[in-house]
């Protein structure tokens, strides 16, 4: 399980993330952010598999991906 979050007011809505989300869950929001962009977003946050390459795609380091961690024992 991952959770990705994105700091909507620095997001250019450069769709980088967006072309290269392997599981397609990310796209661009309707609403405009300060800069006059529409920001990215996530759209099914359950489906995501946290492998951060919408991160390192970012050229702005606007995304964020947290993995949960499995403990055993």
């Amino acid at each position: 399980m991952a959770r990705v979050t994105f700091r909507e007011e620095r997001c250019k809505g450069c769709e980088l993330c967006v072309t290269f989300c392997p599981k397609g869950i990310i796209k661009l929001a309707k609403h405009i952010n300060s800069m006059g962009f529409h920001p990215a977003t996530i759209e099914d946050q359950a489906s995501c598999t946290g492998c951060a390459t919408c991160a390192r795609m970012c050229p702005d380091l606007v995304i964020e991906v947290e993995r949960e961690v499995s403990r055993v024992g």
